[in-house]
């Protein structure tokens, strides 16, 4: 009997481990998003750049569900799957781009720092995940510390694209959230898939537009943050983003995102030359210990 439930508290361990992995490399492909955000509304619209992207993943979404002959999922997950494509499709793009036209992509990472905290609440509420007190205690230091860090860097006040960004991170945290819970049904990549294939249609409306008005002449460094975003951050991250989720749970996985923030200030520095600055380190560091704590409390799963 003890040897049957060690084997078990050990398979248990490593699915964890392994959740976690998966929702590291997701962060680790989100992590690049702010930069190329900013680099791509150089030159290109932000509403080309914000909601595009969903539009060009959304075409390597219909190749891989028509090879692999996904069947349609069930009526009954629509909802669901329209509120995924309203958080991370269409919400958190959107949003970001307009923001990243005001702000350093290093400044914005910080405060989408608030995302895990608010996926641990949606995760609470529609899927009916149980942190800890010690787990909480974690996430609301680390939000915390993301929310002074706004104030001090900007004197105090709160600017229109801090008010994007939180919009974009809250988005974002809906669409997670949600997106984990359908993970266990349909499975992790197909949730994305069929999130861009329901709502592609109604993009391509302000997306043509936005091409008539604008154009689409733009530098090489543009075309490339565009196409950063429309694959990986839009499509390729959330595989195993989503799946991490299914692995490990919603809430445990999501903390692994307040690591974005320190890794989008290291890649702004290497490549927008973006200035970190002590601050931005300090509240860095508080952040990552957060995390650490996060990991280690209980958190009950239904």
């Amino acid at each position: 009997m003890q040897l049957k439930l060690m084997k078990q508290f050990t398979y248990s361990i490593n699915q964890e481990t392994l959740g976690l992995f998966y929702g590291f490399m997701g962060v680790l492909g989100f992590s690049l998003t702010l930069p190329a955000t900013r680099v791509a509304v150089t030159d290109f619209d932000a509403v080309f750049v914000g909601l595009g992207r969903a539009v060009v993943a959304s075409v390597l979404a219909i190749l891989i569900l028509w090879v692999t002959r996904q069947p349609l999922p069930p009526r009954k997950l629509w909802p669901s799957l329209i509120i995924v494509a309203m958080g991370v499709i269409i919400g958190f793009p959107l949003l970001s781009a307009w923001a990243m036209q005001q702000l350093p992509a290093a400044h914005g990472a910080i405060i989408t720092g608030l995302v895990p905290l608010a996926t641990a609440i949606v995760a609470t509420v529609r899927v009916g995940e149980r942190p800890s007190f010690q787990f909480w205690i974690a996430s609301i230091t680390g939000s915390t510390t993301i929310v002074l860090f706004v104030l001090f860097s900007s004197g105090g006040s709160i600017q229109g694209a801090h008010v994007l960004l939180l919009g974009a991170s809250f988005a974002a945290a809906i669409g997670y959230a949600e997106g984990g819970k359908l993970a266990s049904i349909l499975g992790g990549w197909q949730v994305i898939c069929w999130a861009l294939v329901f709502i592609a249609p109604i993009l391509l409306i302000p997306v043509t537009l936005s091409i008539f008005e604008h154009g689409l002449i733009a530098s090489p460094h543009a075309w490339l943050g565009f196409g950063y975003v429309s694959i990986i951050s839009q499509f390729v991250a959330f595989f195993a983003w989503y799946h991490g989720m299914k692995v490990a749970g919603v809430a445990r996985v999501s903390q692994i995102q307040l690591l974005q923030p320190f890794l989008t200030i290291l890649f702004s520095a290497w490549l927008l030359h973006e200035q970190v600055t002590p601050l931005m380190l300090l509240a860095t560091c508080i952040v990552i210990a957060c995390v650490f704590i996060g990991k280690k409390a209980l958190i009950r799963r239904r």
